[in-house]
């Protein structure tokens, strides 16, 4: 929700039947040595994941089965303070969207979208915000002397709708 809590409303699983808990299957990413920081959106049996280095997998949550994995090439020269990590992505009608925006079935890209040049010290990693029909981003980089802004983007075909500069001039 917009509260950013990433919490559950469900109530099957209570203090009392917790210790009845069993792992059911494990998936491998094949991702070595990063931290992984996102919390998976679950959407009609489907387990939507991103992970560092800019890869992203839809995973059956019945089964653990891989349905589509997604991975884009880091650009060599990249800074970032705290590693290439991704926090996750945001749902919009039959659409995932962090910056890529993918078929949720298949994985295919639909666009994608460079919010800031990288080389002057820019990063984004939080997970996207969906609000009124606008993808809310956000950018950091303020380790490198930058300014950090929010951007509202069209989540039909990429394009930045406007932008709010957190930092001034």
């Amino acid at each position: 929700d917009f509260t950013g809590q990433r919490l559950s409303p469900l109530t099957q699983i209570t203090p009392a039947n917790a210790s009845q808990l069993a792992p059911q299957w494990t998936f491998q990413t094949a991702v070595l040595a990063n931290q992984f920081e996102a919390t998976p959106v679950v959407l009609d049996g489907v387990l939507y994941y991103t992970g560092p280095s800019n890869n992203a997998w839809a995973i059956d949550a019945r089964t653990g089965k891989q349905i589509w994995k997604y991975t884009r090439s880091l650009p060599a020269g990249l800074k970032v303070c705290c590693g290439p990590v991704n926090r996750g992505f945001a749902v919009y009608g039959d659409r995932d969207a962090h910056l890529v925006a993918f078929e949720m079935k298949t994985g295919k890209v639909i666009w994608d979208v460079e919010l800031a040049d990288f080389k002057l010290g820019y990063a984004s990693t939080p997970a996207p915000l969906v609000v009124k029909g606008k993808l809310i981003v956000g950018i950091a980089g303020g380790e490198y002397a930058n300014r950090g802004f929010l951007d509202a983007i069209d989540p039909a075909d990429g394009h930045r709708i406007w932008r709010f500069w957190t930092v001034p001039a």
